[in-house]
């Protein structure tokens, strides 16, 4: 990949998680399992993150890593007059400020952290799950549809650490839509 285009952006949150917090219905509650907001966290091309759920599953190589906007959730959060949401309950692995996302599904891009770089596939979007509903405030699933990050495959491999950081995009993106909703698809949901 030919980086063009260079962001300085802020890795606030690492999650990881060794399993399914949010399965079955809301009702009954979440899980009880432990997630790490890590300082660092090491990915592995193919396979994922270590220590997380997704990691080396089959079925989610192509998408083991989540990427959100933090505007996103503040977004979110503004418009539900929730005050301000946990960003560790999207369940969304890296949480970035001043990056638009959507525009890198389908592209490779780096992200360069401490002395680190890994390179990430973005995939597809991330939609969000009903349990957003209950995990966030009422109204966070709708609210959160076209802004619920992007789901990518890690290509090279390296330590994430929280803080500052670079991402070096094949595309043109512009930090100030970082909070905005792309294109919704019709939801069969009310």
């Amino acid at each position: 990949m030919t980086a063009e285009y260079r962001y300085d952006v802020d890795v606030l949150h690492l999650l990881v998680s060794p399993a399914h917090a949010y399965f079955g219905r809301a009702r009954e509650g979440a899980a009880d399992v432990p997630t790490t907001d890590a300082g660092q966290a090491e990915l592995v091309a193919g396979k994922g993150i270590v220590g997380d759920r997704f990691f080396g599953k089959a079925a989610h190589m192509d998408a083991a890593v989540t990427l959100f906007a933090m505007e996103a959730l503040e977004a979110i959060a503004s418009e539900l007059e929730a005050g301000p949401l946990d960003p560790l309950l999207t369940r969304r692995n890296v949480v970035l400020r001043g990056v638009e996302l959507a525009p890198l599904l389908g592209h490779e891009f780096t992200l360069e952290s401490g002395e680190d770089t890994v390179r990430l596939k973005a995939g597809r979007p991330a939609h969000p799950c009903a349990w957003m509903d209950e995990m966030l405030a009422p109204g966070a699933h709708k609210a959160m549809r076209g802004r619920g990050g992007v789901r990518c495959q890690v290509i090279a491999g390296g330590v994430l650490h929280r803080g500052p950081a670079v991402l070096s995009s094949p595309v043109p993106l512009d930090p100030r839509k970082a909070g905005d909703a792309n294109v919704l698809r019709p939801s069969r949901l009310p």
